[in-house]
């Protein structure tokens, strides 16, 4: 009678698991089907399992479609600073690499690599780019396959140093101010980007730590030889014949640094370093004002004759962040549509049943993230799910939201390259020709991170409850 009543009203249904289940499920079977079969963009099947989603809310679950929309469009409305950084990150790479500081970056970063620790340098120079970068793909496309050749010639297994690459590359990804991910997960968690990336210096600074002393051991086992030194000479002198190359341009990188320590604003922080490469590429590199216009728009063109180095430094520009927004708004409307169905809290419930005290909720969380990862084969959904799920307990627990931005990156943006059907595992596996289970075991910092963070949350080294942090940083 109850039942009936409820319907009679107008009021929504409650969902159960197996109805919440169902949109999951559809996301993975439109996900393998599209990226694996008919190779479509991924906004494609995000798009479809949102039809799905809204189809059980509003025919099966008695949703009211206002309901459902408002629920979309509030998705949005929280990540709306991350959609305006986005399109900031475009400008400022085009800008930094037209500048020469990425260009200098790299070129600083070869000068010290050594054979003899090989595999610990490999990890410091490509986690200079992918922070610089922000673009874990970016850099295991580009400079990741020239470690991969150097590596194999000084007779160290591609499957090793392809591990060291994946480590450096997602370390850069969840460091840098520049990734989407980045910025999605403290959008998503409710919390500010800089205090995302001060949090997440525990748990990534100690996996760091870690990744290099199990390197340094590992590297004992490998010869090194000199024998590629032509190889990174040849990238050398390229980057020197297409740049002013000077110590003086790693300074941009530097305050940037400063701006997070100094818990700078985000937007403002990267308009100033925007404004810092346009300065660079001007009164340095002798751009004009329509090329500078150009490179900020569409991003920079590289063309030294060398392959790649011109992939690495041709990115960037206003234009070629849309797809990244394209994608966080599909995310984000799969996302909105679940949250304010139901769909996404009857899972947590049933989760967060099992998830006893702050040790308990954290690792529940990482486990989902993985879950998420496992069965969406895409990192952008793990964070966002997972993030949207979790987000009202941590609050209900007191704790402060850069825990759980800090988790959902340790977890899902880690593990997003070690799991073989996921878009990251495609490209790094594609990239560098190494399968994923064969790197796997290599990419020590994608192994350990989510160990560390288990570990902070059980002692509570590091978990800050919502008191304990700057009322800035908690957006909500």
């Amino acid at each position: 009678m109850e039942k009936k009543n409820r319907i009679a009203d107008g009021i929504p249904h409650t969902p159960n698991l197996g109805i919440s289940l169902i949109p999951i499920v559809a996301i993975f079977v439109l996900l393998y089907g599209s990226l694996r079969i008919f190779h479509l963009d991924v906004q494609i099947p995000l798009i479809f399992a949102s039809i799905i989603a809204a189809f059980i809310a509003v025919v099966i679950l008695k949703n009211k479609w206002d309901t459902i929309e408002k629920g979309i469009i509030d998705s949005i409305q929280n990540a709306m600073q991350a959609i305006l950084i986005a399109c900031f990150i475009g400008m400022i790479i085009g800008s930094w690499i037209a500048g020469g500081i990425v260009p200098s970056l790299i070129y600083y970063g070869l000068k010290i690599l050594s054979p003899k620790f090989f595999l610990v340098t490999c990890l410091l120079v490509c986690s200079i780019v992918a922070v610089a970068t922000g673009s874990a793909w970016t850099t295991a496309g580009t400079l990741g396959v020239a470690m991969v050749g150097i590596g194999s010639g000084m007779g160290i297994p591609p499957a090793v140093t392809a591990g060291a690459v994946v480590s450096a590359a997602y370390f850069g990804d969840k460091m840098s101010p520049f990734s989407d991910t980045t910025n999605l997960a403290p959008a998503v968690s409710g919390t500010t980007l800089f205090a995302h990336i001060r949090h997440m210096v525990y748990t990534a600074g100690t996996s760091y730590a870690l990744a290099i002393i199990g390197y340094m051991v590992l590297n004992t086992r490998f010869t090194g030889e000199a024998s590629s030194e032509s190889d990174i000479s040849a990238v050398l002198v390229s980057l020197k014949e297409q740049f002013v190359i000077s110590p003086l341009l790693v300074l941009p990188l530097l305050l940037l640094i400063l701006m997070i320590c100094f818990k700078i604003p985000a937007i403002p922080g990267l308009v100033a370093s925007m404004l810092l490469g346009v300065i660079c590429a001007i009164l340095v590199q002798g751009q004009g004002i329509e090329e500078i216009g150009t490179v900020l728009s569409y991003g920079y063109s590289c063309e030294t004759g060398n392959k790649a180095l011109d992939e690495l430094l041709s990115k960037g520009g206003l234009q070629n962040m849309m797809w990244t927004v394209s994608l966080i708004l599909c995310s984000l409307t799969f996302g909105g549509i679940m949250h304010s169905s139901g769909m996404l809290s009857c899972i947590a419930n049933h989760i967060l049943k099992v998830a006893k005290g702050t040790g308990g909720l954290i690792t529940a969380t990482g486990i989902t993230a993985v879950f998420v990862n496992l069965v969406c084969g895409e990192q952008y959904l793990s964070i966002l799910l997972t993030g949207r799920m979790y987000k009202d307990e941590y609050e209900k627990r007191d704790l402060a939201p850069q825990n759980l931005s800090r988790t959902l990156e340790d977890f899902g943006t880690m593990t997003s390259p070690l799991i073989p059907w996921t878009t990251c595992a495609v490209a790094m596996s594609t990239y560098l020709n190494v399968p994923t289970l064969d790197y796997l075991p290599y990419s020590f910092l994608n192994l350990v991170n989510p160990l560390v963070a288990i570990v902070f949350a059980f002692t509570g080294f590091t978990i800050r409850k919502r008191s304990q942090v700057a009322p800035e940083d908690i957006l909500d």
